[in-house]
């Protein structure tokens, strides 16, 4: 069955919510989250008001990336259940007007896929060009890879290596070959004919390689570059992204979502444009703020509210000349936004709204990610064996080869880790947060957690931010409305309006420590959401920390 949907750009009225399959409900109580988890709680999904189901790779793997290191992209992984469990939650999802998207991952797969176990076995293979093989001795050069050594690993018993732009047992897939390309054009096609709603689509732009494999300058101890200068977002990366387009995506009313690191704003129309390759992607330039480089963690910034702000304003204005874009302050890489965005002291619930409706009001279609509409922190751990997460082991092992402490290292990777974002879903304050009532496959930010699903004001200010966009009398203008920045405002305030026809909405947040005072061009004639309990009116407005308001 085709996937129809009614008009052409029907993502833009959405509201999509990520899910951590492994993290979000445990129908089976094994201590892993599964597709009937998921299944088991729609209904909160639906109460919450969201439209659309992101759910992150639930194919078979070996798990040594959490699923994106596929060994099947058409098997379902037996720990999240069986297609015919995928089947029963894509038909209660729709029976809710829910639709459900699924995670792409075609860079690379794992080292446990078909094509990879026919390659290694036997190198005159067609498989073998299905990968990028070097013949030779010695590494073919001094790239590193995003989770740290060499991207190149030695074939056993050959003078061949193989390259992984990720982790030694993601082998990354030759692009170039024609073969590789429509094999997985068929695979696409095949989910999409059953009916889902599109994809997001993983670290996209590392499917073009630079063809020279030179080595450069080394910026690390260990005598490696980062291998991104050379295999993310190269020139010629245009004609696999539009044949992509071309042979999949273009012939379904489907919505992409790409994964985007290193596109410079200036190529956005190429990747979001009116023939653009994806729907909207994720810019990264804001998320990233606290860090250099976003995979090495200990390259830590003293960034400023006022750099946030520039950044923020930045984003969507490329964004709106280009596109649409994807607004989100978490994912299953990023740490809990609370954690990283407010200043210790203020980490409340109040805090958490204030941020939520600094993002979610912007132009482009908002992303929850599973427990941000609870107000989730960071989870605190004392040594490096409780991490899981390959980038949180590899980040605490170069820092202390960089010359940082081990505590130092521990440091980083607990503000970091993306071990923060996946920890189990609390939904009530019992052991293990209700989430299992077995020992979960990752330690809990807490074992009975006191942030959960339960009377919780973080949820119901969601549940209103939601309703506001999508059912009330601003759904237009929320919507469809342009967004213009206020530049008449304290540093720490951020502050922008959403214009549609004859209606004007503003949206202040202040993201600093202290009180700020705002002047207004006139008098607030109505107030639709306030973050904190102070009485906000009149013309001359006092936002205390954090605070955020949505008014005409």
């Amino acid at each position: 069955m085709t996937n129809t949907l009614i008009t052409k750009d029907w993502w833009k009225d959405e509201v999509i919510y990520q899910v951590y399959p492994k993290s979000f409900k445990d129908s089976n109580n094994d201590g892993i989250g599964d597709l009937n988890g998921i299944r088991e709680k729609l209904l909160y999904l639906k109460e919450l008001g969201i439209t659309t189901l992101w759910i992150c790779p639930i194919f078979t793997s070996p798990m040594i990336d959490n699923g994106y290191d596929i060994a099947d992209f058409e098997g379902i992984d037996p720990q999240f259940g069986t297609m015919e469990d995928f089947d029963r939650l894509l038909l209660e999802a729709k029976k809710l007007d829910i639709k459900i998207i699924l995670d792409l991952v075609i860079n690379h797969t794992s080292d446990e896929h078909i094509w990879f176990k026919k390659a290694l076995a036997d190198k005159n293979s067609k498989y073998r060009d299905y990968y990028i093989f070097k013949e030779g001795k010695e590494k073919p050069n001094n790239w590193r890879s995003i989770f740290g050594g060499s991207v190149w690993e030695k074939v056993p018993e050959e003078d061949c290596y193989y390259l992984h732009v990720f982790d030694k047992r993601q082998p990354d897939l030759n692009w170039e070959n024609p073969e590789v390309r429509q094999e997985l054009y068929q695979m696409i096609n095949r989910w999409l004919d059953k009916g889902i709603a599109g994809f997001r689509i993983d670290s996209i732009t590392f499917v073009k390689k630079d063809q020279d494999y030179s080595s450069l300058p080394a910026d690390g101890v260990d005598g490696l570059v980062s291998c991104k200068h050379k295999t993310r977002n190269r020139p010629g990366i245009e004609v696999f992204l539009n044949e992509l387009k071309k042979e999949t995506f273009e012939k379904y009313n489907c919505v992409t979502v790409g994964e985007a690191p290193g596109v410079a704003y200036e190529e956005f129309s190429d990747f979001i444009g009116e023939d653009g390759y994806f729907s909207m992607i994720f810019d990264f330039h804001y998320a990233d703020i606290d860090v250099e480089s976003g995979s090495d963690w200990f390259k830590r910034t003293n960034w400023t509210t006022k750099e946030f702000k520039e950044l923020v304003i930045q984003s969507q204005e490329a964004l709106q000349n280009a596109g649409w874009g994807a607004n989100f302050i978490e994912n299953h890489d990023q740490p809990r936004a609370l954690s990283k965005l407010v200043k210790e002291e203020f980490q409340n619930s109040e805090a958490a709204k204030g941020i939520g409706a600094m993002y979610f009001f912007l132009r482009g279609t908002p992303f929850i990610y599973q427990g941000q509409e609870l107000g989730m922190l960071n989870a605190q751990r004392t040594d490096i064996k409780q991490f899981d997460d390959i980038s949180s082991i590899d980040n605490y092992y170069r820092s202390i080869q960089e010359g940082f402490s081990e505590k130092e290292a521990l440091d980083f990777v607990n503000m970091r880790s993306r071990d923060n974002s996946r920890t189990p879903m609390p939904w009530d304050s019992s052991q293990y947060g209700g989430f299992s009532t077995h020992q979960p496959w990752l330690e809990m930010t807490k074992e009975y957690p006191d942030i959960h699903t339960t009377d919780n004001s973080v949820l119901g200010f969601y549940k209103e931010m939601i309703a506001l966009r999508q059912h009330s009398e601003l759904h237009e203008v929320l919507t469809k409305g342009a967004i213009d920045f206020i530049s008449e405002v304290p540093e720490n305030v951020i502050a922008y309006t959403r214009e549609w026809k004859n209606e004007k909405i503003y949206v202040l947040t202040n993201l600093g420590v202290n009180k700020e005072k705002v002047n207004l061009p006139k008098a607030i004639e109505k107030l639709y959401l306030v973050t904190h309990d102070n009485v906000v009116s009149g013309q001359e407005i006092t936002l205390a920390p954090y605070q955020s308001i949505l008014f005409k």
